[in-house]
Formats: C-alpha cells, sequence, structure tokens
C-alpha cells in the first residue's frame, strides 16, 4: 500500500517544513536543557495523572518566546487546518514539548471528539497536531532516534488500512481528527523531540 494512499485513507495533513532544520536544531537545543515533569494522561481527573502503564515521557519546560513562536504559528496556521479537514475551529491548546527516551512511548489512545471521553480538557478537541523535531532512523545515528512510530490504527477499515506508521522528518507537522486511535511505538534508540497540541 502506498503511503500516500494510506495519508488519504486517514484524512492527514502535512505540512513539510512546518519548521526550518534551523529552528528544530534550536528549539532542541533549548530543550535539551529545560525544566520537566513526567507527562500525565487524561481519564480520572481534569488535571491529569501520571500513569507509566499508558504514557511514559517526559513534558518539557520551553522558554516563554519559544512557547510565543510555536503558538504562533499554529493559530497562522488554523485556516488551513479548517479547510481541509471542513471544520470551524476556535483556537489551540497550549503546545505540549516532549522528549520521549529510550523505552518511553504511549499505548494506543484518542485524544477527544468521541463521546467516550467526557472530560472538559478533551471533548472539545476537535484536530490534534504533531510536529516533529528531529530525524527517525532505521539505525543508530547521532541525533536522530529509532523506534517512536506514530503509529495510527483503524481495525473496523479493510485490512490493508488498518495500521499506518507514519514516516517522520524534522519540521514535519501532521494534523489529524482527535477522533482518530494512534499511538508512538516504544524508542528503541535515542531521544524523540516533538511537539503536540489540539485545535478546538
Amino acid at each position: 500500500m502506498e503511503t500516500s494512499e494510506l495519508i488519504a485513507k486517514y484524512d492527514l495533513l502535512l505540512a513539510t517544513r512546518f519548521f526550518d532544520d534551523i529552528t528544530c536544531r534550536t528549539i532542541i537545543e533549548e530543550l535539551s536543557k529545560a525544566a520537566f515533569t513526567p507527562a500525565t494522561v487524561y481519564g480520572r481527573s481534569e488535571s491529569g495523572a501520571v500513569d507509566e502503564r499508558m504514557r511514559r515521557t517526559s513534558r518539557l519546560t520551553p522558554s516563554h518566546p519559544t512557547l510565543d513562536l510555536v503558538m504562533r504559528r499554529l493559530l497562522e496556521f488554523k485556516e488551513t487546518i479548517e479547510q481541509h479537514f471542513r471544520i470551524a475551529l476556535t483556537d489551540c491548546e497550549e503546545p505540549q514539548f516532549l522528549r520521549y527516551n529510550v523505552g518511553d512511548f504511549f499505548v494506543a489512545h484518542q485524544d477527544g471528539n468521541t463521546g467516550m471521553l467526557k472530560l472538559t480538557s478533551d471533548a472539545t478537541r476537535k484536530i490534534s497536531i504533531t510536529i516533529f523535531l528531529n530525524a527517525q532512523s532505521t539505525e543508530q545515528l547521532s541525533g536522530s532516534y529509532c523506534g517512536g512510530s506514530l503509529k495510527f490504527s483503524n481495525y473496523r477499515a479493510e485490512k490493508e488500512y488498518r495500521e499506518f506508521e507514519l514516516p517522520s522528518e524534522p519540521g514535519l507537522l501532521v494534523a489529524f481528527r482527535s477522533e482518530l486511535t494512534h499511538e508512538i511505538t516504544p524508542i528503541t534508540d535515542g531521544v524523540r523531540y516533538s511537539i503536540v497540541s489540539w485545535y478546538r
């Protein structure tokens, strides 16, 4: 199955070089020294809880200029998102800056807009986005990571469409409907840096 067919089947919107290589490297350099906390999952409380059986990754604290840069670019991109998905959006959540070390992962889940997620924080999410900051590789290379694929699944679809691991590259933004099931497969080597947010 061609990658382009799977991208269309899952209704993904891809924006290559949403951030250029220099910007990606600059953000990574900053994040490598940033304070961090374990990332949370939602389902038990509005504030979220750490549950490493479901999600093991670190949420990093960027500088205000970096946060403002990313937020501004996402809001500028909102109209493109609306046109692609034929949906009206209001704003987007504050981006999360994430680091996945070896062994880190996020099990298959949905971000919102399903009726099954009742929390205020999730119920209003319509479109999810991920921005990849560094390269994924099949071999050990400096600055890259192995494993850590963004994997989509729909087991009600035809067999050839049921799973799809999106090829990633630095600066690539991928947008998808928040009810789409997805996961981050375990990191096997290196460190994965990414940014996530949700349009409402």
